[in-house]
């Protein structure tokens, strides 16, 4: 797990970082306009920086008392595989520690084969008729 050079930065991506990232990890596609109205009203931002360039970021987006959804957790492709999602998601942890209240809902929609990872974070799976996952706080 190689991290050196690698930098987190509380901040938002700028649409053109986060359309990079949607379209490197095979995310569908979405209006410029739509991401320039949504990433300055996420509830916290981190950025993942490697000599400079934005490789990662993540989200946690909601209503700030009673719901808080992560979203967005990507690294690109040539960067995964060093431990660099679980430096974003440590980050967003830690903001859910210092905003979360007792009794809040925490929600993500995990990509295909990716709940192994988020249950290290305490994250379930809902029933097959409820899609996503969650945590109680």
């Amino acid at each position: 797990m190689e991290r050196t050079g690698y930098e987190l930065v509380e901040r938002d991506p700028t649409v053109e970082e986060y359309q990079r990232l949607r379209r490197a990890v095979g995310w569908s596609a979405t209006a410029d306009e739509g991401v320039a109205a949504g990433l300055p009203n996420a509830l916290f931002s981190v950025v993942l920086l490697h000599d400079g360039e934005t490789i990662g970021c993540g989200r946690v987006v909601g209503d700030g008392g009673l719901y808080f959804y992560i979203q967005d957790i990507a690294v690109l492709p040539e960067h995964q595989g060093r431990g660099l999602g679980r430096m974003l998601m440590d980050a967003v942890m830690a903001y859910l520690e210092r905003a979360a209240k007792p009794g809040a809902f925490i929600g993500l929609m995990a990509a295909k084969d990716a709940a192994p990872f988020y249950e290290k974070y305490g994250f379930a799976a809902r029933s097959e008729r409820q899609p996503g996952m969650f945590r109680r706080w």
